[in-house]
């Protein structure tokens, strides 16, 4: 079930970086979710995210654990990709390496990983969820970067 966006309010500044790390491949999709997260960060946090792009939604957890290595501190890092199943297991496979993965790095860095890595049956539920202004999951993985870094923050 799709939820309604919400407009945030403007956030206090964050303690650190907000990155975004989209996948390349299908590039209409996962293009359409990164403008709406880089909007809805600037518009709220009035911060201007660092993209950081990947061939493929396999390598985003690699790329995120070298992140949350360096010494500048992030304040949540926001995934981004597509994929479409196909008629073998391996869109599920790569699916469920990433979320693992993603959970794992989430938990032993203590930074919030927004996870919008999408499995879609079709390009139908792609257009949805990436290309609809009041649907937009790009935008609402912002909306959650923004909560979880005050949450955060304030714990």
């Amino acid at each position: 079930m799709l939820r309604k966006i919400t407009k945030t309010r403007k956030a206090e500044p964050a303690e650190g970086e907000f990155i975004i790390v989209a996948s390349k491949y299908n590039p209409r999709y996962v293009e359409g979710m990164l403008q709406a997260a880089i909007a809805e960060l600037q518009r709220a946090a009035l911060v201007k995210p660092r993209v950081v792009r990947v061939p493929g939604a396999f390598e985003i957890p690699v790329v995120v654990s070298k992140l949350l290595q360096r010494k500048t501190p992030c304040a949540a890092v926001v995934c981004l990709g597509v994929i479409l199943r196909g008629q073998t297991t391996h869109a599920q496979q790569i699916a469920d390496a990433v979320t693992s993965s993603l959970a794992r790095l989430q938990m032993e860095h203590t930074v919030p990983i927004i996870h919008e890595v999408l499995l879609l049956e079709n390009e139908a539920q792609a257009v949805v969820r990436c290309l609809d202004k009041d649907h937009n999951r790009g935008t609402e993985a912002a909306q959650t970067a923004l909560e979880m870094a005050r949450i955060m923050k304030s714990i």
